[in-house]
């Protein structure tokens, strides 16, 4: 799925902190963007296997979540969302296409790494890759309840975010051409460096 649909479902798990404690609220939308967007900073490093960890980091919800109920706070609410959309993050990429240049290809059964189970975790394409309309349909699903409950800085950001995704989607197949001849042009120092499926193009 798209990093910009990944950061909707972040922010949507602050949804309940707003109708329970919305003293905390602020807090948790911005821990739901940045939880939802952190995992996919090893975009350069082992994606969806260096931040990504589907497995443990859902096991780590349940104590960080019971933290935040049992003694709400700033600092607990905000771990307990960040920790949650970064879970959630890892869990929705086995739901779509597979880690290569072109997914639409179904040429890759590498969606998201376990580290417990120690192996790749097959795609089961429900999004058939980042990028595609029914990734846009569910980033808009996502993007309703948000602008229907929230107001000023948190709806401003949702329709920032779903102007990307769709902007995304309408480029995603002429972005992976595009991709594929700025690497073929990276100096042999750099070529290392760049993504893997670059490389194998």
């Amino acid at each position: 799925m798209m990093a910009t649909t990944h950061v909707l479902w972040g922010m949507v798990l602050a949804l309940p902190v707003l109708a329970i404690a919305p003293e905390f609220a602020p807090a948790a939308f911005a821990a739901g963007l940045v939880g939802g967007v952190l995992p996919d900073l090893d975009l350069y490093a082992g994606h969806r296997k260096t931040l990504h960890y589907p497995v443990y980091a859902s096991l780590a919800t349940v104590p960080t979540v019971a933290l935040a109920v049992v003694a709400p706070s700033t600092m607990t609410v905000a771990l307990a969302v960040a920790l949650s959309a970064s879970a959630l993050h890892a869990v929705a990429d086995v739901l779509g296409g597979g880690l290569e240049l072109r997914p639409w290809e179904e040429g890759s059964e590498r969606a998201v790494y376990s580290h417990y189970h120690d192996r790749w975790i097959r795609p089961r394409r429900f999004v058939r890759y980042d990028g595609a309309p029914e990734d846009l349909t569910v980033a808009g699903l996502i993007a309703a309840p948000l602008v229907v409950m929230s107001d000023g800085p948190v709806t401003v950001v949702t329709v920032a975010l779903l102007s990307v995704s769709t902007v995304y989607v309408l480029l995603r197949k002429p972005l992976a051409n595009i991709a594929e001849r700025l690497a073929g042009l990276a100096p042999d120092p750099v070529a290392p460096y760049l993504p893997e499926r670059y490389r194998q193009t």
